[in-house]
């Protein structure tokens, strides 16, 4: 199969991408973990700047790129391809960041259905393997012929004998469709991590969390790794939800707002008809938070979720005063093939 050779700066590092592969990916393989996030061309994590060379959009232009930002040299590592040899300009990840992506075995240690479409799951690694990864970042499972999916980890680093995944099943999907059915405890899978850069750290300044879906579980380690290490910080979380049963650990943490009060919590429903929880409310999660918060210059904010969500939030925090670099935020997307 043909291979090209990228070079990227500033790293200065070389690499193989096959016709096949997105460069992110052939970075990866390298173990190199470059900027990205939903790995589905919407959120625009990846973007780096073309310097030379040729890549071609096998899926067509990704929406997170606009004609602008084309035009000027830039294009999206998650979905692009190496139709020559490159050189690509890509932001760094922060040292802080850094940590050593491995290829594990692991086992499913046990599993819970948390709600009708969503299982948590707890991997056990080998007793010989510890996986570093810091709160929000998240793990690939690798599959047959190439496929992966991804997964953030809900479990803190300071709690990591098991690690912790929330798995929304997939109409259809292949494998979140063998979770659900009769594949379960004791199977042996392969992952590799951490990836990301959506990365929780201890700041003096206040913190606004904001949940979408399933985009719930790397904001459970975040607020974990926050409260039960003794941070004095004040945390706020949003979740958003289509309905009440879609908050599937809405105990928990009211549990958590009762135990440690520094911790809020607000739960916003967007396809309920009514409410009958005094944390409870009707309409759009990030609607919620710019009503109760109309200026953001003091918050660091973290959000994961759903395109639509993150889309939301970059679109309108800023014009509240939310500096670029007080957000961090993590698209979550399907799979091509498990829609």
């Amino acid at each position: 199969m043909t291979r090209h050779r990228v070079r990227l700066i500033p790293q200065e590092r070389i690499l193989e991408a096959r016709a096949d592969q997105s460069v992110l990916d052939a970075a990866l393989a390298s173990g190199l973990n470059l900027p990205h996030s939903c790995k589905s061309g919407h959120c625009g994590s990846c973007r780096a700047r073309l310097l030379a060379g040729r890549i071609d959009y096998p899926h067509g232009a990704p929406l997170g790129l606009s004609a602008e930002e084309a035009r000027d040299g830039l294009v999206l590592l998650c979905q692009a391809r190496a139709a020559s040899d490159l050189v690509v300009e890509a932001r760094p990840v922060q040292s802080a960041t850094e940590s050593l992506i491995k290829s594990l075995p692991c086992r499913v240690a046990r599993m819970q259905r948390l709600a009708p479409d969503v299982q948590q799951v707890f991997l056990r690694l080998p007793s010989v393997e510890r996986l570093e990864f810091a709160p929000g970042q998240y793990l690939d499972v690798l599959l047959e012929e190439g496929q992966r999916r991804s997964f953030s980890i809900a479990s803190p680093p300071h709690d990591s004998e098991l690690l912790e995944l929330h798995v929304r099943h997939v109409r259809g999907g292949r494998f979140t469709g063998r979770l659900f059915g009769a594949q379960g405890a004791g199977t042996l899978l392969r992952i590799e991590g951490p990836l990301g850069q959506f990365i929780y750290r201890e700041q003096d300044s206040p913190a606004l969390l904001i949940a979408g879906g399933t985009g719930f579980a790397p904001l459970k380690a975040m607020l974990r790794h926050a409260l039960e290490r003794g941070s004095s910080r004040s945390l706020e979380l949003y979740w958003g939800a289509r309905t009440a049963a879609d908050l599937y650990e809405d105990e928990r943490l009211l549990e958590w707002t009762r135990q440690y009060p520094r911790l809020r919590y607000q739960a916003v429903l967007s396809h309920a008809s009514q409410v009958t929880r005094a944390h409870h409310r009707l309409g759009w999660v990030h609607q919620a938070v710019l009503a109760d918060h109309p200026r953001l210059e003091s918050y660091d904010v973290y959000a994961a979720g759903p395109p639509g969500l993150i889309t939301a939030v970059r679109g309108s925090f800023p014009a509240h005063g939310l500096p670029a670099e007080q957000l961090s935020f993590d698209s979550f997307d399907y799979a091509p093939d498990e829609r």
